[in-house]
């Protein structure tokens, strides 16, 4: 199940990152080209919140089906991780959850503005900020088996 679960979330990461991606571009298009945020503009927006909420879903049940989350931090404790372990078991979770917070306030916030323009430009900021840093804490090395 773990394993399951485990290629489950490496798998669906690549859509995430994809959608991700054009959902900052199509919103920095429209912030700077001043277009009108349309229905296409909404959806693009809104399957980019759906996917990442999915991983974040996904990521929690591998998190407490692994053999690595929890049972590192209870037995090693803070400091005995080594700087791989410190990644999978604490910072990617906990900077995940931050980039999803970012882009659901972005999603928030979008929907209040008066203008097209500050709609682009919500998405874009809060999208953008949680896309980078889902990029910073992505185990890079296990991911893309270096």
């Amino acid at each position: 199940m773990y394993s399951t679960i485990q290629m489950l979330h490496s798998y669906w990461a690549y859509f995430v990152l994809l959608i991700l991606i054009v959902a900052v571009a199509n919103a920095t298009i429209g912030f700077t080209s001043g277009k009108k945020f349309t229905a296409k503009d909404l959806r693009i927006s809104l399957f980019a919140l759906i996917f990442t909420h999915l991983q974040l879903l996904i990521g929690l049940i591998l998190y407490f089906v692994s053999p690595n989350g929890m049972n590192i931090i209870s037995s090693r404790g803070m400091g005995g991780m080594t700087s791989a372990e410190r990644l999978l078991a604490l910072e990617h979770p906990f900077v995940g959850i931050l980039a999803i917070i970012l882009i659901t306030i972005g999603w928030s916030k979008h929907k209040k503005q008066e203008t097209d323009k500050r709609a682009f430009g919500k998405i874009a900021i809060f999208y953008g900020l949680g896309l980078l840093l889902i990029l910073s804490r992505i185990p890079w090395n296990q991911w893309l088996g270096l």
